[in-house]
């Protein structure tokens, strides 16, 4: 088998069969992949969903199982070691894939041995209206918004695919470990940078993620990921996950993330000013809310 299709879930019981149905609307053979679905321990009608998919798409290779330890690195480890493809695909469970996005994975590793892992756009699908104070830099944070252009190319600096939307060679895991599960969402935690933890460790050996244009990923938006106690909620656990993260390794590497700190510091302003320049003042005060939150956590304030 060539690809296990890993969802993991908890609670998003209303987004599960439009994302199931969009992957078996894909035009590979069924016997090329398996979806396996990681119930993180949903007290909603998740399973109720999955079960009568099965039941609907009997040609699929279905599988269900339950993570007990509650997170999401601890849901993607479960995925790992359940997994029976060559190439582990991890998929946001509240999203949707376009028609040719598997396809487009099997024929790029297929053709790229060399390849570890790729990745690709990720869109935002709004249920209610953009805001105004959106810019680019935001939409990145809030929506997982991600596009280098309609090339395939390495992806660039330090970048690399949104944990929602990754295709991993197997023997990534065993060469590298699994994921950090101490890092990563749980429950209504809004920690993150596990998926960064694994790439840091894969550039250390020389694996560099692709990103393949056509391996696009539609996330869905929710009015209440526009509010601002999720904003000001996210950007305090970003900061406060790189903390975590950078110590973990050694201090000098916190010192560094702190001096990146500081450069992007210098880069918000210039865009604040920016912002204010052509009357736009509340995309360039949301992008100093974001500084602002990122580096409290960072510095372990709060």
């Amino acid at each position: 088998m060539k690809l296990s299709i890993i969802i993991c879930t908890y609670n998003r019981a209303k987004y599960i069969r439009p994302l199931l149905e969009s992957i078996v609307a894909n035009d590979v053979p069924k016997q090329e992949y398996e979806i396996l679905l990681v119930d993180n321990n949903c007290t909603d009608n998740t399973r109720e969903i999955c079960s009568n998919f099965a039941n609907d798409h009997s040609d699929v290779m279905f599988r269900y199982t339950i993570e007990p330890e509650q997170g999401l690195s601890a849901a993607r480890n479960k995925g790992i070691k359940e997994a029976k493809g060559n190439i582990l695909v991890y998929i946001d469970d509240d999203a949707i894939v376009d028609i040719w996005y598997l396809r487009t994975i099997i024929e790029h590793m297929d053709s790229n041995h060399n390849c570890m892992a790729c990745g690709g756009p990720i869109i935002p699908l709004y249920e209610t209206d953009e805001p105004k104070w959106m810019s680019h830099w935001t939409k990145e944070l809030l929506t997982a918004y991600m596009y280098f252009g309609d090339k395939e190319r390495v992806y660039p600096g330090e970048r690399y695919p949104g944990g929602g939307n990754a295709a991993y060679r197997a023997q990534v895991f065993r060469e590298v470990g699994l994921f950090n599960t101490n890092l990563g969402r749980k429950g209504d935690s809004l920690m993150g940078a596990e998926e960064k933890d694994i790439f840091d460790k894969m550039r250390a050996k020389g694996w560099r993620p692709i990103y393949l244009p056509q391996m696009i990923l539609h996330h869905i938006i929710p009015q209440k990921k526009l509010e601002q106690d999720y904003f000001d909620r996210l950007t305090l656990q970003m900061g406060k996950s790189e903390r975590q993260r950078t110590l973990a390794i050694s201090k000098s590497k916190y010192a560094t993330r702190l001096f990146k700190e500081g450069i992007k510091w210098g880069g918000t302003i210039v865009l604040w000013f920016y912002f204010l320049l052509i009357l736009q003042p509340q995309k360039g005060n949301k992008l100093i809310s974001f500084r602002a939150n990122v580096t409290r956590g960072l510095l372990g304030l709060e």
